[in-house]
């Protein structure tokens, strides 16, 4: 029988968007885990309770979905004129995998919240009431973000009436700016075009997707590095309407290995990886989309969205599956490509220039502003911006057994 101690580790537990993750402070974690490596892997792994054959992550902290197998590590920025680092970790479920390749936009809006309450924005940069501006540097992706978190008598305000489809309760509203979300070390379109044709194996046919047959050997594909690597294809291409839920999709395992593979050719195309078979290692980055004009749907909390309301649809998938509502680094994608004319987005939302863009998602709506421009050829963006919102659900310790990293 093994009598190895367990130790405990602080920890905080919240919801950021419409994600949960739990948020650690770097100091806070065992020496050894401080530092990137193995061993902090496997400590994330071991408190998320990945990797887990069932997929239920029942012996950790994990929801056993892509948007609650998160963890994330903050510290006093090392970058000049910023307030904190933020290092986002996405926890595989079955496998024993932490990818470090992106970022989290969900959790983003938490990020701020728990840098300010746990001492990490100097207290000459917080009002006692008003708005805080927390400046923070993403790690993953070496990008500066912005979040402005309200403050009522010097404490982050949590409660509040503003709504975000995908989350049941009403929060306090965070805004979001992501500056200059493009990758600076590449293109914003890596193929130098806003429309490339990808070609597919003969073999696609095997997984009879929607739509899918062995006489389609390309589809076209739009593919950005702004707010997430992503790939945007047609709707009508694969045979969906665009207005469909998660089980339309995650129910049908030839469509989602259809994307899986669609996802690889992408990556590869992107300059992200060299072989399709690297993308089982990189699977948070490049995330995959479907697009498609505004139609009236019923979204999967029974809410009624009128296509009047929206400027297209989008169904993203993360991890492998269809997300129940929308990444934030996603969103980031779609609006950025929505304001460049001619990308499959824009042309989804009427193919007029737009600095703003409403997207129909399963879970309902979201409104994303971006500004786009063009210099010899080359786009860039400044900013996007975006609601979302923030709630600490749990804070104490989680434990581990000892041994665990």
């Amino acid at each position: 029988m093994s009598t190895i101690a367990q130790i405990k580790i602080p920890a905080t537990y919240m919801r950021g968007g419409t994600s949960k993750g739990v948020f650690f402070n770097l100091t806070d974690l065992p020496q050894v885990a401080q530092v990137a490596g193995q061993a902090r892997d496997n400590l994330l792994l071991r408190v998320i309770g990945s990797p887990d054959p069932y997929g239920k992550q029942t012996d950790g902290m994990g929801g056993a979905t892509s948007s609650t197998s998160k963890t994330v590590i903050l510290s006093k920025s090392e970058q000049a004129d910023h307030d904190v680092d933020y290092l986002f970790g996405q926890v595989a479920i079955d496998k024993p995998f932490v990818d470090w390749s992106g970022n989290c936009g969900n959790l983003t809006a938490a990020v701020g919240s728990f840098a300010i309450s746990n001492g990490l924005v100097d207290k000459s940069r917080i009002p006692q009431n008003g708005i805080a501006v927390v400046r923070i540097w993403q790690a993953n992706i070496s990008k500066t973000i912005i979040a402005h978190v309200p403050m009522v008598n010097g404490e982050v305000q949590e409660t509040g009436d503003f709504e975000l489809d995908g989350v049941t309760f009403p929060a306090a509203e965070v805004l979001v700016d992501f500056l200059a979300p493009a990758d600076a070390d590449a293109a914003m379109f890596p193929t130098g075009n806003v429309v490339d044709e990808l070609v597919l194996p003969q073999s696609i046919a095997e997984f009879s997707a929607k739509g899918i047959s062995s006489a389609n050997s390309s589809i076209k594909a739009t593919m950005i590095n702004a707010g997430i690597p992503t790939i945007f294809i047609n709707a009508a291409d694969i045979g969906y309407v665009g207005n469909e839920l998660q089980d339309a999709i995650n129910n049908d395992e030839g469509a989602l290995a259809f994307f899986e593979m669609l996802r690889a050719h992408g990556a590869v195309k992107m300059g992200l990886i060299d072989h399709i078979d690297e993308a089982q290692a990189r699977q948070h980055t490049p995330k995959i989309a479907f697009v498609s004009p505004p139609s009236d749907y019923t979204s999967s909390s029974g809410k009624a969205i009128s296509a009047a309301d929206i400027d297209l649809q989008v169904r993203a998938l993360s991890m492998g599956k269809l997300h129940h509502a929308m990444m934030g680094t996603a969103a980031v994608a779609i609006g950025t490509a929505a304001a460049v004319e001619g990308t499959l987005v824009n042309l989804a939302a009427g193919g007029k220039p737009r600095t703003s863009v409403v997207f129909g998602h399963p879970s309902g709506t979201l409104k994303v502003g971006a500004q786009a421009s063009e210099d010899n050829g080359n786009w860039q963006v400044d900013k996007a911006s975006m609601s979302r919102s923030a709630r600490v659900l749990m804070e104490g310790w989680v434990r581990i057994p000892g041994d665990s990293f």
